[in-house]
């Protein structure tokens, strides 16, 4: 990512901050829409507290776009994570669709076609981290 693309997720991110919850809402919403099969994954779960742990994960990714040495072992961490909720690589494609679906919705006028690509970049970067992370490596030889 540049660093102009950078500020554009940062600066789009603050105003999407505010309206976290239903930004959360509109995200599942998108994402069961593209991809129905994926809504069994969330069948035990509280879909208002995933809501607030995917707001606070991207939060955390905004802040510290311009620290990789604190975000990129737990990105991929979240990687490895997600590979045992039976996240497959075809998600992410779906997952990133939804997102940036979500950001349109939600910025409206302020999610011009730099700050769609400054996202994409970005969400792009974590989900091959998070995918390679999931790999596990291959065992050493005796």
């Amino acid at each position: 990512m540049t660093p102009d693309q950078i500020a554009l997720v940062e600066r789009s991110f603050r105003l999407v901050a505010p309206i976290a919850e239903p930004a959360a809402q509109i995200f599942y919403a998108r994402l069961f829409q593209r991809d129905p099969a994926l809504k069994p994954m969330f069948a035990q779960t509280d879909i208002h507290a995933q809501g607030r742990k995917l707001m606070q994960a991207i939060g955390f990714v905004v802040a510290n776009l311009r620290r990789p040495e604190a975000l990129l072992p737990v990105v991929a961490d979240l990687g490895r994570r997600h590979a045992g909720y039976g996240v497959q690589p075809a998600h992410y494609g779906t997952v990133g669709a939804a997102l940036l679906d979500t950001l349109a919705e939600g910025l409206g006028p302020e999610f011009t076609p730099a700050t769609r690509e400054a996202w994409a970049a970005a969400y792009q970067t974590l989900a091959d981290i998070m995918q390679q992370a999931a790999v596990p490596a291959p065992a050493a030889a005796a």
